[in-house]
């Protein structure tokens, strides 16, 4: 299972494919937005009834769960050029990720404490969920139809805005797309108790299956010009200038 309510820190890694935040990161992030709402609180005046309640509340940016707010999560990706627009917006970003879903790179989901990333890798979309054992393929056009279905559950959905860095995972899938006959279940009706992955382990799998299939692909091709040559009683030096003159 997930460690307490951890899911902002995976949400962030998975987007960004790759572990880099982790809890002390973002709980330290959360201080900061703590201390310039406190400095805003002071102005008024620090005897005041108002500010002397604002220090007995507990932080609304983190608790001892693990949950972050939403501000956590939009400054950590600032550091990276990123921001999160709502989906509901009517800012032309957000218009344009409703009328056309697939426009965008990524999108981030939260309900209640849960948080989770949908993300394109490569040309396809997948539902980077911790609470699945692994990465969920979401064809074009189940994602329309599943990002209304997470609203109407009532999951606040916000568009990631920004150039995303170019990830393993973009270009092997690139080349070649995963595929998925059984999707993934969710941790707590798996067979086994398997701990969530990090955003590197989840999509493992389908990784591992597309540098397979690429090695395959690697081996054919230098067989058939191993083939082709011993046919035809060339050399290496042949290919390559055959090669060059297509390439001309």
């Amino acid at each position: 299972q997930q460690e307490g309510s951890l899911c902002a820190q995976h949400c962030l890694n998975a987007l960004l494919q790759g572990n880099y935040f982790t809890a002390v990161d973002l709980a330290e992030l959360a201080r900061q937005l703590d201390e310039t709402e406190r400095q805003t609180m002071a102005e008024g005046g620090l005897a005041t009834e108002e500010y002397q309640r604002f220090l007995q509340q507990p932080s609304s940016n983190f608790d001892d769960s693990g949950y972050f707010s939403i501000q956590v999560l939009q400054r950590a990706l600032r550091v990276w050029g990123l921001e999160l627009m709502p989906f509901k917006s009517s800012d032309y970003v957000a218009t344009s990720a409703r009328a056309d879903p697939t426009s965008q790179n990524a999108y981030i989901c939260n309900f209640k404490d849960h948080w989770f990333c949908i993300r394109k890798l490569g040309h396809q979309w997948f539902n980077l969920n911790s609470l699945l054992t692994g990465p969920e393929l979401i064809s074009d056009t189940f994602l329309s139809l599943f990002l209304t279905q997470l609203q109407q559950e009532g999951y606040a959905i916000f568009v990631v805005q920004g150039d995303l860095m170019e990830s393993e995972a973009d270009r092997l899938l690139t080349v070649a797309p995963a595929v998925q006959p059984v999707k993934p279940p969710l941790i707590a009706d798996a067979p086994s108790a398997a701990s969530a992955s990090s955003a590197d382990v989840d999509l493992a799998r389908a990784l591992e299956e597309s540098r397979r299939m690429i090695d395959d692909q690697d081996q054919t091709l230098r067989d058939t010009l191993t083939q082709s040559r011993e046919g035809s009683g060339a050399t290496e030096d042949d290919d390559l200038q055959r090669a060059l003159a297509l390439s001309l």
